[in-house]
């Protein structure tokens, strides 16, 4: 099967299950450039959105992944860069929509929510899965190092006004980063956020592959703990998920093709690798440690596998 452009996986999703993902923005294209990114620092940064590339070849070839059998649980758009810069957005959910009965998601930063055109897009979605990692200015530039255009207060208030309004389900994400926006001041500053907005579920995640930054790190325990007493929501920890997966024949080609926008673990390699029946995996691991466009990071003790 030719190695697709726009679609990968399905791929574990905590949350979601086994996600088809749709990728309709070029690689580390995003209006944020999140000290925590598991794709690694922004190349891109914009706020203008566009046609990056044309609807009709995202949807013929995600067309042709479920014409060929592939089973997953959901659709969802997030890839490679932030998904509300695709200008066609709504056409592109609505087409998705129309080939398979199965939940379209969008995963979202949020941070165009306050703009008309995007919320008429994200509408057309069963399922939208905002970011909100800062209940204050200061620590939205810190973690999240925003477009300079981008302002919190116009941010919050997108969100609001679009959790108002949207009729599908609603799923919140905080990002907790040890030392930034865990004490209990910021605690108390997301559960008074919180609760100005209609939301179906909220998630509470920390670090768990290597970030952008390198001194970024993940909150203890006990302060997940703490989080989901003064929050409630679900701790993303305690989600299970299935193993990879891709329909691409060759087995090096198929691990690219995921930590394109999915970085995986040595350990996650083996076991995709194992369950393909490939006898390969120590000759991949390899050939990606020497792979120029691949990044190797020593991460907790193990190695993890991203694009450059």
């Amino acid at each position: 099967m030719k190695t697709p452009e726009y679609v990968y996986g399905p791929v574990p999703s905590r949350r979601l299950g086994l996600s088809l993902g749709v990728s309709p923005i070029p690689k580390k294209t995003c209006n944020y450039a999140c000290i925590y990114c598991q794709l690694g620092r922004t190349d891109h940064m914009t706020n203008a959105r566009q046609n990056f590339y044309p609807l009709e070849d995202i949807l013929d070839e995600v067309k042709a992944v479920i014409e060929g059998g592939t089973e997953f649980d959901v659709i969802t758009i997030v890839g490679e860069g932030e998904p509300t810069l695709y200008a066609d957005l709504g056409d592109l959910i609505r087409g998705l929509k129309g080939l398979s009965e199965k939940p379209v998601a969008v995963i979202t930063n949020g941070a165009l929510l306050y703009d008309e055109r995007v919320q008429e897009a994200l509408l057309e979605a069963d399922l939208v899965l905002p970011s909100l990692d800062a209940a204050e200015e200061g620590v939205f530039k810190r973690i999240n190092r925003p477009h300079g255009s981008l302002k919190f207060d116009r941010v919050i208030e997108g969100l609001r006004k679009f959790s108002q309004k949207y009729k599908g389900q609603l799923w919140i994400e905080i990002m907790l980063v040890k030392g930034i926006n865990d004490d209990e001041a910021a605690l108390l500053g997301f559960k008074a956020m919180l609760e100005t907005l209609r939301y179906d579920r909220l998630c509470i995640n920390t670090v768990v592959r290597p970030p952008a930054e390198p001194e970024v790190e993940a909150v203890a325990p006990a302060v997940m703990r703490k989080a989901v007493d003064i929050l409630g929501g679900t701790p993303i920890d305690l989600l299970e998920s299935e193993g990879f997966h891709s329909d691409i024949e060759d087995d090096r080609e198929a691990v690219l093709s995921i930590i394109k926008r999915h970085p995986m673990n040595q350990f996650e390699i083996e076991a995709f690798l194992e369950r393909r029946g490939s006898e390969e995996a120590s000759g991949i691991l390899n050939a990606l440690r020497h792979d120029p466009l691949v990044a190797t990071i020593l991460y907790k003790g193990y190695e993890t596998f991203r694009m450059k």
